[in-house]
């Protein structure tokens, strides 16, 4: 595969990346000339100890001494620009030769699984675990894609031009590039956040699940018409619901998220049943499809519902069904039974839309509401729970003088409205973000119950938790006893069919606790809570909040999956995926099949076979225990340190990611002046880290901690556990990646920084500390030299941006030299964010 990269994309990128050389526009040449000289300036000086400051200086004196400084900045802006496009061009032939790089019918593929489990006379099995199994994909609103939606146009195009070797087209399509604006001018509102990401339902999911479905059912001889699981690949929405990543969103917001979801799922059947209307034009069969049709056209765009429902139209396609096998032998069948299945898996809401809110501001809505009745909290908790459970009526909405309140409540409503409007599929989660207590949850239960199950029929809604801390991880177990014993909560999950959802959160474990101790954490936390729900006779199904990057629980997360043994809950495989990695390992066709197939192959493997990589010792769990609490120390002391705070407030560019108009919630939690740490979003807190090139949450702990149990003289049992065990390897694998990305160079001029030396020179340590060890236990000369072609993936997009963060860097070094800021260089900073964060795909 290495050789097929090495041609396939190093070497097309170098012939098309000339092709920006004779674009016909002003400058494009002389940037494109000394964009070279640049970088060859920025290697060989980082080579020779030299900071950025002396680089960028350097470059102009011996280039541009004549020149003024405000051209100087004016080339450093059209350099940036200049990179921002190779970036696209190499993201765009990467894309191209995806199915060249990547065996699609190999080891994770469906084809693959089935092979092996008809060999190993395990077909039936595989079809039982199918008839219950789930992958369900969220994708959140998360603001970390930079490209507007006219560039990702651009980009789809370049792809395909590309694949066809179309040099006319590529170079127009390159000329389109250099004359489209890479900035977006306003920020987003969460509505056309959620439509961004539509798209990509209707032009990639809406094709690609519903083929992965087709193709495996046929392989395994079952009816798709009647196939019992169309829910077996899901697509979760967090945009329009997502209260807590998003202040700004409202219960309209929701509403008209939910409305677009509808509309735009039956867009798709309009266009598939014209095409179907074309073959089935028999006698019993067409009246039925011209009345279907017709019904969908006058819903969509007569404003004159006929349909209310999926199954309303399933009865009309059946009819269809019946009478194609008794008055025409069949004939075209299978068409109609692919749409069929296409309607059981969409049904009229396309995505599962989930609510989400911070247990705080329920506490905050609780509490007005006891003033509303005059009432004031017990001081234990299992007291609040009773006062909690035994109010038996909401006051009106306008009794809250809280504006926040009021609307919260009013978003409970909203799941009622968009339930009956779309099916209860539509919403039916409420997600409760730092969940520390049984309380916690109850609260939601209580309100929702009072809300949307006043005749007392059931409650349709799932309230899930979300642990994210190390301690409310540790604690989660005995919380959800509590509330698989407490008969009210009893009674409710016997109506959702005894299974309880709970969600995991990787980035903010990672940024509480560490890298080691958040991922270890969590795998002991899935173990015990699995064991808890059995003893109580529940199904507990796992939600992981993930990222793109290893230091979120990103990297090779099929492998996460494959590796997570007999002790924890095989029932669904559910994942957050936010921006670049939608657009990165979902964005095309080929990839989103591809990396679905991954992950769903993962959770039926670990299903169906069992053996000593997946399943540790008891032995391996106290290794690696140790090994995860000496690097939590590590990591703990290096978070308490008092620079920790002031170093991402005033050196990385943390509060940049406010200013870039990709996403349209705050950077942090709260409104409290000045920065705490607890109330930092996980997206900037990594992403800074990401821009300075240091990767910190990715790695931070684990050379110490090898370094530890190597003084302990366990080298040698942490390489038998590297070789033996598929979880630890994934682990140390994924943080090979995020070392891989880093780039210290580019920041040792803060060496020289009398208030950041003794930080800076900690995390150098710790970087160079951890590449020695992590090689040392997986026996390696080199980092990932067992995937040489994600290796060489980031090698040649890291040296695309190396002028992008020369540039940074140098802006960055010389406020803090100077002592002020300075607003060209603050733009500088901010406009070199873009590339940077595009460029790796998955840093933030």
């Amino acid at each position: 595969m290495y050789t097929t990269y090495d041609i396939e994309v190093a070497k097309r990128f170098t012939i098309y990346n000339s092709l920006f050389l004779d674009l016909p526009f002003d400058n494009i040449f002389r940037t494109g000339t000394m964009l070279p000289l640049l970088a060859n300036s920025c290697q060989k000086g980082f080579e020779e100890g030299k900071t950025p400051r002396e680089i960028i200086e350097g470059f102009f004196d011996e280039l541009m001494s004549q020149n003024t400084e405000k051209e100087q900045n004016d080339l450093l802006f059209q350099m940036i620009q200049y990179v921002e496009r190779q970036v696209v061009l190499f993201d765009s032939i990467e894309d191209a030769a995806y199915e060249k790089i990547n065996d699609l019918g190999g080891k994770g593929s469906i084809k693959a699984l089935i092979t092996r489990a008809e060999g190993d006379r395990k077909k039936e099995e595989l079809i039982e675990k199918l008839k219950t199994f789930s992958v369900r994909l969220t994708l959140t609103a998360h603001p970390t894609q930079f490209y507007p939606g006219n560039v990702l146009g651009i980009i789809t195009d370049l792809e395909d031009a590309i694949r066809h070797d179309d040099i006319g087209r590529i170079n127009l399509l390159l000329q389109q590039l250099g004359k489209t604006g890479f900035i977006k001018r306003e920020k987003p509102s969460p509505y056309e956040e959620a439509v961004s990401l539509i798209w990509y339902l209707e032009n990639i999911f809406y094709q690609s699940v519903s083929d992965i479905m087709i193709r495996l059912l046929k392989m395994l001889d079952q009816p798709l018409h009647s196939w019992e699981n169309p829910g077996l690949l899901k697509i979760g929405f967090w945009p329009g619901g997502d209260r807590d990543g998003n202040p700004f969103v409202t219960h309209q917001t929701t509403m008209q998220v939910a409305e677009r979801l509808k509309k735009w799922i039956l867009r798709c059947y309009y266009r598939d049943l014209r095409k179907l209307r074309r073959r089935l034009t028999f006698k019993h069969v067409e009246e039925v499809m011209m009345r279907v049709e017709r019904g969908i056209y006058d819903t969509l765009f007569e404003e004159k519902p006929v349909y209310h429902s999926a199954d309303q139209l399933l009865e009309e396609l059946l009819l269809a069904r019946k009478a194609l096998i008794n008055h025409h032998d069949g004939l075209f069948l299978e068409l109609l039974d692919q749409f069929i299945l296409k309607v059981r898996i969409f049904g009229f809401h396309f995505a599962y839309m989930d609510m989400r809110q911070d247990s705080r501001k329920h506490d905050g809505l609780w509490n007005e509401l006891m003033e509303i009745e005059n009432s004031s909290w017990e001081e234990d908790e299992l007291s609040q729970i009773d006062q909690i459970l035994s109010l038996k009526k909401l006051p009106k909405v306008e009794a809250f003088k809280d504006e926040f309140h009021r609307e919260m409540l009013l978003s409970f409503e909203a799941i009622g409205h968009v339930q009956r409007e779309n099916g209860e599929d539509a919403l039916h989660r409420y997600i409760i973000s730092n969940c520390q207590s049984a309380k916690h949850l109850l609260e939601v239960f209580q309100l929702a119950k009072l809300t949307l199950d006043q005749d007392g029929k059931g409650l349709s809604l799932d309230i899930v938790p979300l642990f994210e801390t190390v301690d409310d991880l540790a604690a989660a177990p005995e919380i959800m006893r509590f509330l698989y014993q407490l008969p009210v909560y009893q009674k409710h999950l016997a109506q959702r069919g005894n299974k309880q959802t709970i969600m995991l959160g990787f980035s903010d474990g990672t940024k509480d606790g560490g890298y080691l101790k958040a991922n270890w954490s969590i795998l002991r936390a899935k173990e015990e809570l699995t064991r808890v729900s059995k003893e109580n006779g529940i199904v507990v199904v796992f939600f992981d909040g993930r990222g793109g990057p290893p230091a979120r629980g990103g990297g090779n997360m099929h492998n996460f999956y494959a590796s997570l043994g007999e002790q924890v809950e095989n029932a669904e495989i559910q994942v957050t995926i936010q921006g670049q990695t939608i657009s990165a390992n979902y964005g095309k066709q080929a990839s989103c099949t591809y990396n679905f197939e991954q992950l769903l192959s993962a959770g039926l493997e670990n299903h169906l076979y069992s053996d000593e990589e997946r399943n540790l010792t008891e032995s391996q769990r106290v290794l690696i225990a140790e090994l995860a609490d000496s690097g939590y120390e590590a990591y703990k002391e290096f978070k308490n340190h008092p620079k920790f705070v002031p170093y991402l407030e005033y050196v990385t560019p943390l509060k940049y990611f406010g200013m870039t108009n990709i996403g349209s919630r705050p950077l942090k939690r709260g409104k409290s002046e000045g920065l705490k740490f607890e109330d930092l979003r996980a997206i900037p807190f990594v992403g800074s880290w990401a821009q300075m090139k240091q990767n910190i949450p990715g790695y931070y702990g684990v050379g110490a901690a090898i370094a530890e149990m190597e003084k302990k003289g366990h080298l040698e049992d942490l390489q038998k556990l590297y070789h033996s065990s598929l979880f630890f390897r994934t682990l140390l694998g994924n943080s090979m990646q995020s070392l891989n990305k880093c780039f210290y160079p580019a920041t040792a001029y803060l060496k020289n920084n009398a208030e950041y030396k003794e930080f800076w020179e900690l995390m150098f340590e710790e970087y160079q500390r951890s590449i020695e060890a992590i090689k040392k236990v997986a026996a390696m000369d080199e980092l990932m030299k067992d995937n040489p072609v994600i290796k060489t993936s980031i090698a040649i997009r890291e040296k695309i941006v190396l002028p992008l963060i020369t540039i940074q860097q140098y802006a960055i070094q010389t406020m803090l030299e100077d002592g002020k800021d300075k607003a060209v260089l603050q733009k500088l900073i901010l406009r070199s964010m873009f590339g940077i964060i595009n460029a790796a795909r998955n840093a933030a």
